[in-house]
């Protein structure tokens, strides 16, 4: 059994949120991506991979809610905590995710083109956004150690 110090302790203190936070920004991604498809194409292919997209991100950004909320109660993780406009974007993320998921959910071209479209660019930039935030803090922590 090894002996860790407490520096090696606290290295070892991997918040588990971060293992399932990128699944759903690339979800969303290419959510983006499939309704460009079917804007230009207007092969229903696209809007069906489009919704499966979004219903993916969605299951996904819940797991990756609860894994947050499991690192929230351990202590280990507090310094690799998420920030709080961290945490704000990922909720306002799943909700435009939701919303536009129930867009999706109807049939043919109004279905993506133009709501649905406007969604997924808009969830797709917030996603970037908060990649930002999330990059900047663990940037300055990184500065600190």
């Amino acid at each position: 059994m090894a002996v860790l110090s407490p520096n090696d302790r606290d290295a070892t203190a991997y918040p588990i949120q971060s293992l399932f936070v990128p699944f759903p920004f690339v979800c969303f991604t290419l959510a983006l991506a499939t309704d460009i498809a079917f804007w230009q194409s207007n092969n229903l292919m696209w809007q069906n991979f489009s919704a499966w997209l979004l219903c993916a991100g969605l299951v996904l950004g819940v797991i990756a809610i609860l894994a947050g909320l499991i690192d929230l109660v351990r202590p280990r993780t507090r310094a690799l905590r998420a920030a709080f406009p961290s945490v704000l974007l990922y909720l306002i993320i799943l909700a435009l995710a939701f919303l536009n998921s129930l867009v999706h959910a109807g049939d043919g071209w109004t279905a993506v083109v133009p709501y649905g479209l406007t969604l997924s660019a808009v969830t797709s930039a917030l996603c970037l956004v908060a990649a930002a935030v999330s990059a900047r803090k663990y940037a300055r922590l990184a500065w600190r150690i």
